[in-house]
């Protein structure tokens, strides 16, 4: 019998923290790079179900769908259904460009009272509450790696890396959320 080719997570069975912050990996979600002028914003939030911001650091949530807004024409779309945002984008009928990134991407929750303090350790970004509160997002970078961190709520952010920094990026929260955690 032939041998299949499975998917492994690249962070499986990865799980850290401390007394006050849990990082976890989190699950399989389908994701898009999205790209589109501003007239078409209307026709694709339609289409996606939750209205595209247009302001810098913010984002917009419908059940387990969020868009991400990286800049002027730019989100990131995150389903963690798994649903086909690609084809979900083209029933809008409107100009854009959404390319599948849900293999090049991964995420790890990081949550807890300590979260923001764990991020601080290696993210150039104000991640308090008062400078990002919740549902703000941004593109920074997390030590040396590029990442999209969203907030939550109030003790949890979702941290987006690209899979190939993933360990690096978790390895890196983990040494933050020990120290965290003193």
């Amino acid at each position: 019998m032939a041998d299949l080719a499975t998917r492994k997570l690249p962070l499986a069975g990865r799980h850290g923290g401390s007394s006050t912050v849990r990082l976890t990996p989190a699950a399989p979600a389908s994701r898009i790079s999205l790209r589109a002028p501003a007239d078409s914003v209307g026709g694709l939030s339609q289409a996606l179900g939750l209205q595209l911001p247009t302001r810098p650091k913010t984002s917009a949530s419908n059940g387990g769908r969020h868009a991400l807004w990286l800049g002027p024409d730019e989100w990131l779309v995150i389903d963690e259904g798994g649903a086909d945002l690609v084809g979900t984008a083209g029933s809008s009928g409107v100009l854009h460009s959404a390319t599948d990134v849900s293999h090049r991407n991964t995420a790890v929750i990081v949550s807890g009272p300590g979260a923001e303090a764990t991020l601080a350790a290696g993210c150039p970004q104000d991640v308090s509450l008062s400078a990002f509160p919740v549902g703000a997002c941004s593109r920074t970078l997390l030590g040396k790696a590029e990442v999209v961190i969203l907030r939550l709520d109030e003790e949890t952010f979702r941290v987006e890396v690209w899979r190939s920094f993933s360990d690096y990026a978790f390895g890196l929260l983990a040494e933050g959320a020990e120290d965290a955690g003193l």
